[in-house]
């Protein structure tokens, strides 16, 4: 402060010919002291001036410089408040102090303990740390500062095992109780917000015992201060520091001591005695020496002559230079690109605290302002404690923290961090691991947000973030894979024709229908032969045909379903056997009416001849025809997506539309079925020329059964597998029909010709082979 105001004094640009004088008090860190120096500022005639001083004012304060500590210098702002005198502060960091309504005079040099905070909380994120310790000194500047930490950590997600405060003077017990709770506590990284004087006392008793290595995050009151610097056990500290500064012509000024200047102040005497362990003036013991002006503070390595850190004493040069510019825009004008100051001119406290609000100048290639609150645009350091190769602890800096850079860019690292372990690898200090993606975060009961466990995500559901919160929801048409971290399209599933299953079921289809063209091949060849004419002919090549497309007709329910497919595969197969059971119950009907025929005075096979029968089939089939329309018009089958069968994929199958359609084409199938059982059952013990009733009964027996017991196997089956069993149903009965009508006959015609003859057929002992 000296040496700034003596450098303005002799400036010829900042009030030049005005004289700046100074008084210098202790507040001994103590709220009484320092309000007592206080009320003496507010006297109108200082007492250090008097009339003989070349003054043209009177000794009126008009700022004042301080103090060091936050609950001093609020002790220090009530009182000079009332006054309106200004008060610079270049070290109290207290949020409280930006409250202008109740410090309307505080300004300082060093930002506040809310810019700070808010630093901490960025670099404790920054480096990944959720769970963390919390020391504070029991001061305003602890309480205040932790306070606005805790607050903002707690909206960032950060968590605290512990927050313990004590004060410089609290009894070894209290000191040692947060000490165990450092060493039992979980939380490997320590935040701290503690003066000086409570940070070295928790040292000293954690270095007395074997404490558990801790990584320590310090504030600007102690972490780059030559003091701390002897506990090299707790080397890799990180924290911010007030930004280094270089002060030209200091140091020299800081040497150039004479000893009639040491001697006339009562610090520098008690200063230069120790250094030097001599005595200035009487000798009161014969072991001490004189001081004989052959001291030189060059040679002496001590704080007091290591300008090579300054931080804070950067912020008391930028405070007296704020202050001075503040009078010098009082009683200083610009004539002619230079300056004119009135020494007249009646100076006021209150003028120069208005004048101190709209400062705004560079020095040293510093800035210096004020916004509304009093603080400085704030600006950090951040320092890391390393060893040298000595073994001794250096204040490096490694990053650098600025309030005024976009949001994000505020926190610059730049360079590696040498951390407590000794190495260069970020330490972990959280409750509970991270949650993989695929996993969310479920909290553990009666604990903070960070301690959590990590359960999997349910089915149909994914999380793709480390430590979710939730899990999301595939869309209806994804599923996720296997690590529930992606949703993928769901696999659409329908029978196809490169799937097994498809093939087999579509050969066994075609093949049904190659064996029935080569059974009518067989009946066309040898259609004079007696057994083809004793059997109705004509139907049974309508038959054959017929069921030559009921075979084939199971082919449109194999591959991809689509409108013109779904439509044709219920109707094909609907029509085609109402064609075949009208066969067969033309055949059935016929060996009824044969057999009346030949009673005496019967005349009723002229009502069913050949053109009768294809009328009765036409007619069964238009019936059908007409459901099947009236079905197609109303609500077709369509293709569609069916999401209820399986979670992970989709089944691509043809939807009813109508479901009273369906099951009227089916049961109408089903009420010809029964129809040609009770036709064939009564005509099944008839004279055995008429044999075929019971051929027709044995294949209506197995008809009604399978497609009885299709339906429960129908609605059961899922997926593709419901086609599948209906195609079964399809070639089931169609094969029973082809063996049970066509196999006997074809057997005799190839095997047995001898029995293709009408005698063999008119005789009825013999006629029990067919």
């Amino acid at each position: 402060m000296i040496f700034a105001i003596e450098e303005i004094n002799n400036s010829t640009e900042l009030l030049p010919g005005i004289t700046l004088g100074y008084q210098i008090h202790d507040s001994c860190a103590a709220v009484p002291v320092a309000v007592h120096v206080a009320l003496q500022f507010t006297n109108e005639l200082n007492p250090a001036i008097n009339e003989g001083d070349n003054c043209s004012q009177t000794g009126a304060v008009m700022g004042v410089i301080g103090d060091s500590s936050s609950s001093t210098s609020i002790g220090i702002a009530r009182v000079i408040g009332a006054f309106n005198i200004p008060q610079v502060s270049h070290f109290a960091t207290c949020a409280c102090l930006s409250d202008k309504q109740q410090y309307p005079n505080f300004f300082r040099t060093v930002p506040g303990d809310q810019f700070q905070a808010d630093a901490l909380v960025k670099l404790v994120k920054y480096f990944g740390w959720t769970w963390i310790g919390a020391i504070r000194s029991d001061t305003d500047y602890g309480n205040n500062g932790m306070a606005n930490f805790l607050y903002i950590a707690q909206k960032e997600g950060i968590c605290v095992e512990y927050s313990e405060s004590f004060h410089w003077s609290s009894p070894p017990s209290k000191i040692r109780r947060v000490a165990d709770v450092i060493r039992r506590s979980t939380a490997f990284v320590v935040v701290t917000f503690a003066s000086l004087g409570a940070i070295i006392k928790l040292f000293e008793e954690l270095s007395n015992d074997n404490s558990p290595p801790r990584q320590w995050i310090g504030t600007e009151a102690w972490i780059t201060h030559p003091h701390m610097q002897k506990f090299t056990f707790f080397a890799g500290i990180i924290g911010f520091g007030i930004e280094q500064a270089a002060v030209p012509g200091l140091k020299e000024f800081l040497m150039d001591l004479s000893i009639s200047e040491v001697a006339s102040s009562t610090l520098l005497t008690e200063f230069w005695e120790d250094i030097f362990k001599c005595k200035l003036g009487k000798i009161a013991d014969l072991n001490e020496r004189l001081c004989d002006g052959s001291e030189d503070l060059r040679t002496v390595d001590n704080p007091y002559t290591d300008t090579s850190q300054l931080r804070v004493e950067n912020n008391v040069y930028k405070a007296v230079y704020a202050i001075a510019h503040a009078i010098h825009k009082i009683v200083c004008q610009d004539r002619n690109s230079s300056y004119y100051c009135d020494k007249t001119t009646r100076i006021e406290p209150k003028k120069v605290l208005n004048q101190l609000k709209k400062v705004n100048f560079s020095k040293n290639g510093y800035d210096v302002s004020f916004d509304v609150n009093g603080d400085p645009v704030p600006v950090y350091e951040l320092v890391n404690w390393q060893k040298d190769e000595s073994g001794r602890i250096k204040v490096v800096p490694v990053g650098l923290y600025d309030s005024s850079l976009p949001m994000g860019q505020e926190l610059q690292i730049k360079r590696d961090i040498i951390w407590v372990d000794g190495g260069t690898k970020v330490p972990s200090s959280v409750c509970s691991d991270s949650c993989p993606p695929g996993t969310r975060k479920m909290l553990q009961k009666g604990k903070p947000i960070c301690c959590f466990d990590c359960v999997p995500c349910p089915n149909g559901e994914i999380s793709n973030n480390t430590d979710s919160p939730d899990c999301l929801p595939c869309l209806k048409d994804f599923w996720p894979n296997a690590e529930k971290d992606t949703c993928f399209p769901k696999p659409v599933e329908f029978l196809s024709y490169d799937e097994v299953l498809g093939i087999i079921l579509a050969a066994i289809s075609v093949g049904g229908a190659c064996l029935t063209i080569m059974t009518a091949v067989v009946f066309f060849r040898h259609r004079a032969s007696p057994i083809v004419k004793a059997n109705n002919s004509e139907l049974s090549f309508l038959l054959l045909f017929f069921l030559t497309l009921c075979f084939l007709s199971s082919l449109t329910f194999i591959g991809t379903p689509s409108d013109w497919s779904c439509m044709l595969r219920h109707t094909a197969f609907g029509i085609t056997f109402v064609l075949c059971m009208s066969c067969v119950l033309g055949k059935t009907i016929v060996v009824l009416m044969a057999f009346k025929a030949t009673l005496p005075g019967s005349n009723v096979m002229k009502w069913f001849g050949p053109s009768q029968q294809r009328m009765t089939v036409v007619s069964f089939t238009f019936i059908q025809v007409l459901i099947c329309t009236i079905w197609l018009v109303v609500s077709p089958p369509f293709p569609a997506k069916n999401f209820n069968v399986y979670n992970n994929k989709i089944i691509l199958e043809c939807a009813l539309g109508s479901a009273i359609g369906f099951w009227a084409v089916l049961g109408y199938i089903g009420l010809l079925a029964c129809l040609c059982l009770v036709f064939a059952v009564l005509a099944r013990k008839l004279p055995d020329s008429f044999n075929e009733a019971k051929l027709i009964t044995f294949s209506m027996l197995i008809f009604c059964a399978v497609w009885i017991t299709f339906i429960p196997a129908y609605v059961s089956s899922p997926g593709k597998f419901t086609v599948a069993v209906e195609i079964f149903a399809i070639l089931a009965s169609s094969f029973g029909l082809m063996f049970c009508i066509f196999a006997p006959k074809c057997f005799i015609i190839l095997f047995k010709p001898e029995k293709n003859t009408k005698k063999h057929l008119m005789n009825r002992n013999q006629s029990q082979g067919i």
